[in-house]
């Protein structure tokens, strides 16, 4: 099916690699003009993706810092010379336990995962208003259904992001633009870190707790986001969230003893 979306333009974030990079390439080859944002582009990215025949521009941002988040949408705008559409996908994550939470790790996973989202999304909705048309695609993260130890602040910038959908579908509707979300489950990405894991527990984890006994593919994830960005396919749809997880959302969270519990806030 054709998604009637090429010759459209997007900015991604955190576009350089993991899902953001299966994102890219999914959009690329429908023919979307893509603005790549990350803190360091890699040129070798950039044209990877330009082989599927489309302008690929690389933006260099710190997207937990509001002015990066601004001039990147700004920036995205002037070389591609508007935007019809913008992925948050830009995340990353600073795990410890609720007793051991610092100012550090809390501020840098809140700016990264939601402020950014905030500031950029604010820019760009400035920009698709007044051309009346546009649609936004945030992804977000399973965490926010079952509680992970360590997980807090984390947990807290994805719940977030709900929040921040719902409101640009809400209030964008009026103006023809749509949001929507894509929640992924697991995915071997540098981000979660599971391709440096043990191999017998990556493999139990996924016998264990994944309906489907398998990791997502990157380019899953882009399928849904393509799907979601396409007004032929999804002109009603808005305020939505799907899950792209094998099920995982299905089964039980993963419990741990007490004392396992007990050490991870153990007060020294």
């Amino acid at each position: 099916m054709d998604l009637e979306i090429a010759g459209k333009t997007c900015l991604i974030t955190g576009g350089s690699s993991g899902i953001g990079l299966g994102i890219a390439k999914v959009l690329a080859q429908e023919g979307v003009h893509l603005a790549i944002a990350s803190r360091r582009p890699d040129p070798k990215v950039i044209e990877e993706l330009q082989h599927f025949g489309t302008t690929v521009v690389p933006i260099s941002a710190d997207v937990s810092k509001e002015e990066d988040a601004v001039r990147m949408v700004e920036e995205s705008i002037e070389k591609l010379g508007h935007l019809d559409f913008y992925v948050n996908n830009a995340a990353w994550t600073w795990h410890q336990s609720i007793t051991k939470l610092d100012s550090e790790s809390w501020y840098n996973t809140i700016n990264t995962n939601l402020s950014g989202a905030v500031f950029a999304c604010r820019t760009a909705a400035r920009h698709m208003v007044q051309r009346r048309q546009g649609a936004f695609v945030i992804i977000s993260s399973t965490s926010k259904f079952t509680p992970g130890y360590t997980e807090t602040a984390y947990r807290c910038s994805k719940m977030g992001l709900d929040a921040l959908m719902q409101n640009l579908a809400t209030e964008l509707a009026p103006f023809g633009i749509r949001s929507n979300m894509v929640t992924p489950g697991h995915f071997v990405t540098r981000m979660t870190g599971w391709d440096r894991l043990d191999k017998t527990l990556v493999e139990k984890f996924r016998d264990h707790y994944i309906p489907m006994r398998r990791y997502g593919e990157t380019q899953e994830v882009g399928y849904a986001v393509a799907l979601l960005l396409s007004d032929k396919c999804s002109g009603y749809t808005t305020g939505a969230d799907i899950v792209v997880d094998g099920g995982l959302s299905l089964g039980p969270i993963k419990v741990i003893t007490d004392d396992e519990i007990k050490a991870l806030n153990q007060i020294e």
